[in-house]
């Protein structure tokens, strides 16, 4: 994945997309930041839609739309690529994985707890502001005035669901629910405040 929104983000922590994502069970790889040779594959593919569909000669979004759908039609279905075949003919296998997809199977599949797994490897730094607070996903938390100014790491409690402050000597300063990580805030994609 890129680091852009909605999958990735310029930020340290997962995006509300990502988080979605992660529930199901999906792993994700993110493309080191501002190394887009990394994903060169990708990149180009990224680079040849955009030649070809012209975004601008597009009177709107929807002509953008339907020309990006056009030229990816033709990129896979008749664009010469594997021994002078077509991506699809060259492997046909892709087309659809056989599978369908259905509200069901995401409701019986999603889970909270693989979503919270994943945040439980991040360590993210913050700076105590003056008021005593530090800022995740938009929302400002309290930690205390007496830490104002200090550099503090911040990771997530997957059990508890809750969000855990620790100074450099691994001392836990403060501690308090990860409401933004809520079940319901990940599924209706609300996990980041946007005011």
């Amino acid at each position: 994945m890129d680091n852009g929104t909605p999958w990735g983000s310029p930020g340290d922590l997962p995006t509300d997309l990502a988080l979605w994502i992660l529930g199901l069970g999906v792993g994700m790889l993110w493309n080191p930041p501002r190394q887009p040779q990394k994903n060169g594959v990708v990149e180009r593919s990224q680079g040849t839609a955009k030649r070809w569909a012209e975004p601008q000669a597009c009177a709107s979004v929807d002509e953008l739309k339907r020309r990006l759908r056009e030229m990816d039609a033709i990129q896979r279905g008749e664009y010469p690529s594997v021994a002078g075949r077509s991506r699809l003919q060259a492997f046909p296998q892709l087309r659809h994985s056989g599978r369908a997809y259905t509200a069901a199977w995401e409701r019986a599949e999603w889970s909270h707890a693989k979503a919270l797994e994943h945040l439980a490897g991040y360590v993210v730094t913050r700076r105590v502001d003056r008021g005593g607070m530090l800022s995740l996903y938009n929302r400002n938390h309290y930690v205390g005035t007496l830490h104002k100014g200090k550099g503090v790491y911040v990771m997530v409690d997957p059990v508890q669901c809750e969000w855990v402050v620790c100074d450099d000597a691994g001392r836990q300063l403060a501690r308090w629910s990860a409401t933004e990580l809520a079940k319901d805030r990940i599924l209706g994609l609300n996990v980041t405040y946007r005011g």
